[in-house]
């Protein structure tokens, strides 16, 4: 899609950006980029235009991907990892009163729809890695490491309301997943380990089954009316 006054003008329009991926997660190395995630929030006269906005914007090169406010907050509502990590990032490098908002906003994502949405990706993603096993007779490593990582997230989501980004004292153990030191049979222990966890987790946890539609819904709405205004609230 081509906007008429030029994409890169959405980028100034960015309320709230923080860095996800490696670094975030304290699994990063010397050669590791720095993945940056947000929102942002268009300018009220595009979304009344023939041109509509973009569901996201990228910056390949600077290794950047926003998310269009309603869009970002959608997916949150589903439990989606990303925007769920970009919400719980230690490391907010910059965001505007309604970002500053948003954060503080993030309880009301949570739900019990973080078990279907962590433990179903997790494992649509080990039956693949199987059938790259079967194949080749190795897997991906260092995807293998994120899923049993984002396992480990899941079990803590729901036992504590809290989304956990840095592995902690996880870290060496998840490493020698990602260089190929722990064989296959240990993961795959390890894997059923967390799902016997995250499973008991589910059924103990105090999360509400839904997240709080209403809450997030009235923050759009009040989000779209300030949009109306020149400045970046």
């Amino acid at each position: 899609m081509v906007l008429p006054h030029g994409e890169p003008a959405l980028f100034d329009r960015v309320i709230l950006r923080v860095v996800i991926g490696s670094r975030a997660y304290g699994l990063d190395r010397e050669d590791s980029d720095t993945d940056r995630r947000g929102v942002y929030l268009p300018p009220a006269e595009l979304h009344w235009s023939l041109y509509g906005v973009p569901e996201q914007i990228d910056d390949e090169p600077g290794q950047q991907t926003f998310w269009e406010l309603r869009k970002f907050l959608v997916m949150g509502l589903k439990a989606n990892p990303n925007v769920l990590e970009s919400l719980w990032s230690p490391l907010v490098e910059s965001a505007t009163p309604l970002g500053r908002e948003l954060l503080a906003l993030r309880d009301r994502f949570l739900s019990r729809l973080v078990f279907q949405t962590y433990s179903g990706y997790v494992a649509s993603q080990f039956r693949k890695i199987e059938a790259d096993l079967r194949r080749h007779g190795a897997p991906k490593w260092k995807h293998v490491m994120h899923l049993l990582r984002l396992l480990h997230a899941g079990v803590q989501v729901l036992r504590s309301g809290e989304v956990p980004v840095h592995v902690g004292p996880l870290r060496d153990r998840l490493l020698a997943v990602r260089g190929g030191a722990v064989a296959w049979a240990d993961v795959e222990a390890w894997r059923q380990q967390l799902h016997t966890e995250f499973a008991a987790a589910a059924a103990a946890t105090r999360l509400p089954e839904q997240p709080d539609h209403a809450a997030v819904d009235g923050f759009l709405r009040r989000a779209r009316r300030l949009a109306l205004a020149e400045q970046l609230p």
